[in-house]
């Protein structure tokens, strides 16, 4: 028996052929849909790409108990396990968060690896003197400078220069010379079609359109600030790359038909996340709710062992059930520390594995689906405290933990899935991220399928309450995430207490500031990312500046418009345009 895995980041589900995507040319995801099952209810579990990631090897929930961050020392690992039982295994990748701090011991695990540079802002190249910059991106100017120098690698009339296409031609040299082998199993991961959406011009040529900034390929994370002309040019790039993922799983499905590698084939399809290309007036991913353009995700799945194709299946699956999936795939037993399910019987006959599944990433909103509705519960607290990491692995994204992060540290209990240990906890002191700022909503799918109305029901959102108290305690959430979202560890609560906690949630969201002013909740908001976004010994002179500003104009009422103006005439042209997104998306609150 052998397995293979092709994982895209960021393939956004309503964009291809089988999930209504009509208008992107990629015939060969809807040559997949018929030579697979199809599933309608798979959703994320742990956001962003790592989290996804170490849910991907370990078979349970990230996000309550940590952010980004490296594999840790009593994870179990699919890959690993495979491996100690004769499994071979083979990861081919592009995907350059493997080789930073927060992911650089997951592609240890596997016998064998090959990684392939030049993706994003991947410190690739190095030139000293700073490149044309083509792009109106203003922001990560860093990451953007080098992905800059690596494009004059990448040329778009060179397609196999693209990371993309040698990392499948990687993956297609390990299925030739090992096609006639048993008991293996190969990743081929490449991070396309994530942004920056650069693809070569012959899948750009798919969609010709009139706009001169050709090279604007790159949104910011956060709300729209570009015209419909703009819009609708980067769902375009998207698209074009998006045709080149297309392209190259074809050439993956031709040489299993070449080969009649079906017969004990298992394939499976994923991705770790959609994203917002500019619905609700957002881009991309992880500082707005969790919603279905992110969290509602694609996934094709083969199993030679049913036969089952060209079907489609309506149960709720996550990623925490590929782990399972592919031990019980080769016949190994599943660990008891993986909550996942094995989708051999859902592949099969469509047999639940599961009510109700929770996403989402840490310190943002804990939500739930049913599959009928999605609940997203935000924090009580304004200061979205009290949050900790429970790690043995101090590492970020892109950098360890800071001696000042560690100072307070201190040692918890095991946990049930920490093999009896214990693991630092280290208080988060002011996350940056704060979903507070827009509230606990509930949404109906099958009657408002695109969550454009918050529904108002408290006896739903009192059975979400307690589904999310069992599923938290069924995955060992620290006390402090039930005292962060204000919901008991029994999830008892009866509507008196709902409606009470929403009028007080409301009551400590004010600011201490102004108090003779009318606030409105979205001004609230912003004022309390500007003092986030503020060093501490700053906060004061901040503070006067803005009374200041209110008084000379003789302001009454503030609200949301009030502190983009304040921005605009108050700080230096080079914070400007990135405090004005962040005041937007603070005084969202739908």
């Amino acid at each position: 028996m052998r397995a293979i895995m092709i994982m895209f980041d960021t393939l956004t589900r309503h964009f291809l052929p089988p999930y209504g995507g009509d208008w992107v040319h990629a015939p060969n995801f809807a040559r997949l849909a018929e030579r697979t099952i199809t599933f309608d209810n798979s959703y994320v579990g742990s956001m962003p790409c790592m989290p996804a990631r170490r849910e991907l090897h370990t078979g349970r929930y990230n996000f309550l108990h940590r952010s980004w961050g490296p594999l840790e020392p009593f994870d179990d690992s699919m890959p690993e396990l495979l491996k100690k039982q004769g499994i071979y295994t083979h990861l081919v990748t592009d995907h350059h968060h493997y080789w930073e701090d927060g992911g650089a011991n997951y592609h240890n695990r596997y016998n064998t690896y090959e990684l392939i540079r030049g993706q994003e802002g991947d410190p690739w190249k190095g030139h000293v003197k700073d490149p044309v910059m083509k792009s109106k991106v203003e922001y990560k100017k860093d990451v953007f400078r080098q992905d800059q120098v690596n494009r004059e690698y990448i040329r778009r009339d060179r397609e196999e220069q693209f990371p993309q296409a040698r990392t499948f031609t990687k993956g297609l040299e390990f299925i030739r010379t090992n096609v006639r082998e048993d008991s293996w199993f190969l990743q081929i991961e490449t991070f396309d079609p994530h942004e920056p959406f650069y693809a070569p011009q012959n899948y750009r040529d798919l969609y010709p359109h009139n706009f001169d900034e050709k090279s604007f390929d790159w949104p910011a994370y956060g709300v729209v600030n570009e015209t419909p002309e703009e819009i609708a040019h980067l769902c375009f790039e998207y698209a074009a790359l998006l045709s080149m993922c297309d392209a190259y799983l074809g050439k993956v499905l031709d040489l299993m038909d070449e080969h009649d590698m079906w017969e004990d084939t298992m394939l499976i399809v994923n991705t770790d996340h959609g994203f917002l290309m500019g619905e609700r007036d957002y881009w991309a991913k992880n500082i707005m709710p969790w919603y279905n353009e992110i969290a509602h995700t694609p996934l094709f799945i083969w199993d030679p062992r049913c036969g089952k194709k060209a079907e489609r299946r309506d149960s709720l699956v996550q990623m925490i059930d590929m782990a399972p999936t592919l031990l019980d795939f080769f016949d190994l037993q599943v660990p008891g520390d993986m909550t996942g399910r094995p989708l051999r019987e859902t592949i099969d006959t469509d047999k639940p594995v599961r009510e109700a599944a929770l996403f989402g990433i840490h310190g943002g909103h804990v939500n739930c689906t049913d599959g009928r509705y999605v609940y997203m519960r935000a924090p009580v607290h304004p200061d979205n405290n009290p949050l900790n990491e429970y790690t043995l692995m101090p590492s970020h994204m892109k950098n360890m933990f800071t001696p000042a992060e560690l100072r307070n540290i201190q040692l918890r209990e095991p946990f049930t899935f920490t093999k009896d240990c214990m693991a630092m906890k280290i208080p988060v002191e002011s996350p940056w991220f704060n979903p507070y700022q827009f509230g606990t909503k509930l949404f109906d799918l099958k009657k408002d399928p695109y969550q454009q109305y918050e529904l108002q029901d408290a006896t739903i959102e009192l059975r979400f309450i307690r589904i999310l108290a069992e599923l938290m305690t069924a995955n060992d959430a620290p006390c402090e995430q039930f005292d962060r979202l204000g919901i008991p560890q029994d999830g008892r609560m009866d509507e008196a207490s709902l409606m009470l906690q929403k009028k007080l949630e409301l009551d400590n969201g004010k600011v201490d500031l102004l108090q003779d002013k009318v606030w409105t909740r979205e001004a609230q908001n912003q004022w309390r990312m500007l003092l986030r976004m503020t060093p501490e010994s700053a906060r004061s002179q901040l503070q006067k500046g803005f009374e200041r500003y209110v008084t000379a104009k003789d302001i009454s009422h503030i609200s949301h418009d009030i502190f983009l103006n304040f921005v605009e005439q108050t700080f230096p042209a080079e914070k400007k345009r990135f405090l004005s997104q962040l005041m937007k998306m603070a005084g969202r609150v739908n």
